[in-house]
């Protein structure tokens, strides 16, 4: 009981740390809390989880699996504000993109459908990015908090880029 206690509190500081740090440090604390849960796990002894690279390969798709969920969930609206105004159905996209992230982080853990989910996963994260440009620009407000500053979405971006190519 005290395990499970102590397991609930983390999750209630993680919810409140995440609400704070914006959204982008919370794609950035599950993409790298993973990372380190998945290694530590890899150093007791689980098979799938023993080197950097698996443990990476699981982290993005962790992430990719978080940032899928709010196509579908409370920030769902904040995506579609997200989408430039030129674009047509800006829900179906949003739809759309949280479904094929979802394909890709499952894709990614499957040997023989890794290289195709890294690739489309990349082409998603450039076709992507003019939304967050687009937003930045705006002043789109997510949760409540501006925009990620492009000065910090399109790093941001490279490395989730570059992530994917070297677990492809």
């Amino acid at each position: 009981m005290v395990t499970l206690c102590h397991y609930c509190s983390g999750l209630i500081f993680m919810r409140d740390v995440v609400r704070g740090a914006g959204t982008y440090m919370a794609v950035l604390i599950v993409l790298f809390g993973s990372l380190l849960l998945y290694r530590g796990l890899g150093a007791m002894g689980v098979g799938a989880l023993q080197t950097w690279l698996a443990c990476a390969r699981f982290a993005l798709a962790t992430m990719f699996v978080f940032t899928a969920m709010a196509h579908f969930a409370s920030p769902r609206n904040d995506l579609i504000a997200m989408v430039p105004p030129s674009f047509p159905r800006p829900d179906l996209l949003v739809t759309i993109t949280g479904v094929l992230e979802f394909a890709g982080a499952i894709g990614l853990l499957l040997v023989p459908t890794r290289p195709w989910a890294a690739w489309g996963l990349i082409l998603l994260l450039l076709a992507m990015l003019p939304a967050n440009i687009s937003a930045a620009q705006r002043g789109v407000l997510l949760r409540g908090h501006a925009a990620t500053p492009l000065w910090v979405r399109i790093p941001l971006q490279a490395l989730f880029i570059l992530w994917t190519w070297w677990v492809r």
